[in-house]
């Protein structure tokens, strides 16, 4: 599957947005706190053409957020189909091409002066889209790790990723794997 650069971006943002989310299996609070985290997000992620955000914007963020854990969950493509359409359609989807920043053109799908969880919305859910039309939605997942619960895109060629993060969630489960083992043989 062809991934373009603007595409990677959104589904990068996406998976951060949605690890913003409190968990109480992995004990980890909400990261969008306030307004001030949401600009930080904003910062981290590049998200651009972002005007002044306000308590309003993190309140409809945080809704945008909980609407693509749904996606990351769905047990099935049309039930996938059904959240992101939801999504693109509230957005107010407005495609158009741009070539800003130093990136060659692309496609931005948001409105000029969306609010930024209008922007989100549109950018991530199309990125999400594509892939559920290409038949990949099975690469949208949840991290194995019993503590860890964090969303992922799996990119890997044969679809095998397992883990949020190898070093840490991958690495810490490995190792508790081997050290059962080596107690067992030991014992």
């Amino acid at each position: 599957m062809l991934i373009t650069h603007d595409t990677r971006c959104a589904l990068d943002t996406v998976v951060d947005l949605v690890n913003t989310a409190p968990d109480d299996a992995a004990g980890t609070a909400d990261r969008l706190t306030d307004v001030t985290a949401l600009e930080a997000f904003v910062r981290k992620n590049e998200i651009s053409d972002v005007g002044t955000i306000a308590e309003r914007d993190l309140l409809a963020v945080r809704t945008v957020r909980d609407r693509f854990a749904g996606v990351f969950a769905a047990p099935d493509p049309r039930a996938a189909a059904e959240l992101i359409n939801d999504l693109i359609a509230a957005a107010g989807t407005t495609p158009r091409l741009t070539d800003h920043d130093g990136y060659d053109w692309h496609v931005h799908y948001f409105a000029p002066g969306a609010s930024v969880a209008d922007h989100l919305a549109a950018d991530c859910g199309m990125a999400l889209a594509f892939f559920v039309v290409a038949g990949e939605q099975e690469r949208l997942r949840r991290c194995d790790a019993p503590d860890c619960r964090h969303a992922f895109v799996d990119l890997s060629r044969n679809r095998s990723r397992r883990y949020c993060d190898s070093r840490t969630c991958g690495n810490r489960l490995h190792v508790a794997a081997y050290r059962a083992r080596r107690k067992e043989a030991a014992g």
